[in-house]
């Protein structure tokens, strides 16, 4: 586990659903066991998602594998590099990470911290204050849809880049083009049911 903690928004928590992103092939272009923070690059649409995620009150947790460090593909040191750059570049643009989390280590290691087990995002949910069921779990893998089904929570699977992941079997509630697309169905659920959990329709 190797959080990075922004500063909080000043004042009471956020009643809002929490956005909890995977990072490379939802926010960022995934770039294969990323280990140079100059080849971070937002996604069409990303940047716009966070801001308005960011204004309209929803805490946004970062959740990413980088099992790179674990392969011996990247150093530590390096994944802290790049995932402060990340910040930074969210920063930039308007908007707030209020957690970012990174799983360094491989499948087999069987640790409790990569996904789709909850152990980050209950964290971040302790930290920031918010109920993992109330959220919204985005990202392009099947281990984002499955984290999501664990902690009962409403999973959108993103098909950046033009492809649609790796879901295989784990079937989100909803499938979308990009985190813009994200924007408008959190806003409908908010205005719909801003007091229900998970719901809404699937593919």
């Amino acid at each position: 586990m190797h959080p990075v903690t922004p500063p909080l928004t000043a004042g009471q928590p956020k009643r809002k659903r929490a956005i909890i992103l995977d990072r490379d092939g939802t926010i960022v272009r995934d770039r294969n066991y990323l280990d140079d923070p100059r080849l971070l690059q937002f996604l069409p649409g990303a940047a716009a998602a966070l801001r308005q995620f960011s204004e309209r009150g929803h805490p946004i947790i970062v959740v990413t594998n980088q099992s790179g460090v674990g392969r011996g593909l990247l150093t530590l040191e390096r994944m802290h590099e790049i995932n402060q750059r990340f910040v930074r570049m969210v920063e930039e643009i308007g908007a707030t990470v209020d957690r970012l989390y990174s799983c360094p280590h491989k499948p087999e290691d069987d640790c409790e911290c990569r996904k789709p087990k909850t152990k980050l995002v209950l964290e971040g949910a302790a930290a920031v204050g918010f109920d993992p069921a109330h959220s919204v779990v985005i990202g392009d893998k099947s281990s984002d849809i499955a984290l999501g089904r664990n902690l009962q929570a409403v999973t959108m699977l993103v098909t950046n880049d033009g492809h649609a992941g790796d879901a295989g079997r784990v079937e989100p509630d909803y499938v979308i083009r990009d985190l813009l697309e994200a924007v408008r169905i959190v806003v409908n659920l908010e205005t719909a049911a801003p007091d229900c959990g998970a719901a809404g329709p699937r593919g």
